[in-house]
């Protein structure tokens, strides 16, 4: 009568290269452990929280910098929308004497808006695709 086994059957293998230093560590470790080297691989996959590498490209490290200055400036304009309003509701100055500085704000919102689609545009190409 044969054993039968209750391992899944594994066709792959998996090659790799190590330094003399980083086999005899891997070896000891796996003495330690007092199982395979297949073994020792598997459970340390398993249990691997590996962290993926993200690299910026100087492509979208400039957009970065250019969206977050476009922000600051927003948020300038913002304070300054802010301002006006709060002083209107103090004061109650009548909304036409305010109109051209709420305009030119709002105006320069826009232009901003515009000026943020056209960087993001120009660093990833495609401009439709994107929402402000």
């Amino acid at each position: 009568m044969s054993k039968s086994y209750q391992t899944p059957k594994r066709k792959i293998v998996v090659k790799t290269r190590m330094t003399e230093e980083e086999y005899a560590n891997f070896t000891e470790r796996v003495k330690f452990c007092g199982i395979s080297q297949s073994e020792f691989i598997r459970r340390a996959i398993e249990n691997a929280i590996i962290k993926p590498v993200i690299t910026v490209s100087p492509v979208n490290e400039k957009l970065l910098s250019t969206v977050g200055q476009l922000i600051a400036q927003l948020g300038k304009i913002g304070g300054n929308l802010n301002q006006i309003a709060r002083f209107l509701n103090e004061h109650g100055t009548p909304y036409n004497s305010l109109s051209g500085e709420i305009r030119a704000a709002i105006s320069d919102l826009a232009d901003l808006k515009f000026e943020i689609l056209r960087k993001v545009g120009d660093a990833v190409g495609d401009v439709q695709t994107l929402k402000l």
